[in-house]
């Protein structure tokens, strides 16, 4: 039978590691929730197998990582086991608790995923539809300010989310909070621009100060779930590629940028990215595109 370890134990561990998460690596609000909800799967998974939390068991670990790959995708288990490596890690130099090396609690490797985009054509199709849905006028406004923030500037969901009243009017330039609450300086297209002016005239709610800008139909802050509704809906409606989403709207603008001679580096400060080895993934896209153009147009690519 496992060691017990006290629940008080386990609560107070876990309250300190979520309190050095939120203060000092500054994690946004839904990572924090992601990260509080992986551990809590994990000490039910440990409670159903009888199993100590401290010191981790490296079958029991394997045994939670066979069930997890059942049931969710790659990128989900990855997050699940990054979140427990840190609170091991926290807990160890802390020193809350003793545990051995903990290099063999791993994700299982990923493959390398080129970041699927949308062609320009599919782009105009999704942003005129837009105007073709059965809603009012400012939710037509409001959310194509919000594609084209998306496909427009670069910009992530969460981050398209959190212009404020105080943002507007919109000009040139815009400052976001990123990931890791690190803020970036980023150019406005002035059709970009337009839209989200626009959608603020229109909107019945009005908001003030640094209250959200875009609302939903009731008027509370429109979130990224409403905006993944409606990015599906359009793809359904036109029948397009199970792979438009609203990130590979995001993808479109990065891919957009590289094929007609923009800086990578520069194009990585204008994502966001902490890493220039994530950004370098687009110019997989255009390499890819590269090969299928020669192998379309090359005489000896018909021979046979």
């Amino acid at each position: 039978m496992a060691d017990t370890i006290p629940a008080q134990n386990t609560a107070r561990w876990q309250e300190a590691w979520v309190g050095w998460l939120e203060t000092e690596r500054r994690f946004s609000a839904p990572t924090l929730d992601a990260y509080q909800r992986d551990f809590e799967i994990y000490l039910s998974f440990l409670a159903a197998h009888n199993a100590a939390l401290v010191p981790p068991d490296r079958a029991i670990f394997r045994q939670f990582l066979a069930e997890q790959q059942q049931q969710h995708s790659r990128a989900t288990i990855a997050r699940r086991i990054s979140s427990l490596r840190s609170f091991f890690r926290f807990g160890s130099k802390r020193n809350l608790f003793e545990i051995d090396d903990i290099s063999w609690m791993k994700a299982p490797k990923q493959p390398h995923q080129i970041p699927k985009t949308i062609d320009s054509l599919n782009m105009e199709q999704l942003l005129n539809a837009v105007f073709r849905r059965p809603v009012a006028d400012w939710q037509k406004d409001r959310d194509f300010a919000v594609l084209m923030l998306l496909y427009g500037v670069g910009l992530r969901i969460s981050e398209a989310l959190s212009l404020t009243a105080a943002d507007m009017p919109l000009g040139d330039w815009i400052t976001i909070t990123g990931k890791g609450s690190k803020d970036r300086d980023v150019p406005v297209l002035a059709v970009v621009a337009e839209a989200v002016n626009k959608a603020a005239a229109s909107c019945p709610f009005q908001p003030e100060g640094g209250s959200a800008l875009f609302r939903s139909s009731r008027g509370a802050p429109l979130n990224a779930r409403a905006v993944q509704r409606l990015v599906e809906q359009l793809r359904v409606s036109l029948d397009l590629p199970a792979h438009i989403t609203p990130h590979a709207l995001r993808h479109a603008f990065a891919t957009e940028l590289l094929g007609n001679g923009g800086d990578l580096r520069a194009i990585q400060q204008l994502l966001g990215h902490e890493s220039l080895s994530t950004t370098q993934r687009y110019t997989h896209v255009n390499t890819a595109k590269l090969a299928a153009l020669h192998e379309d147009i090359h005489p000896r690519a018909r021979t046979k």
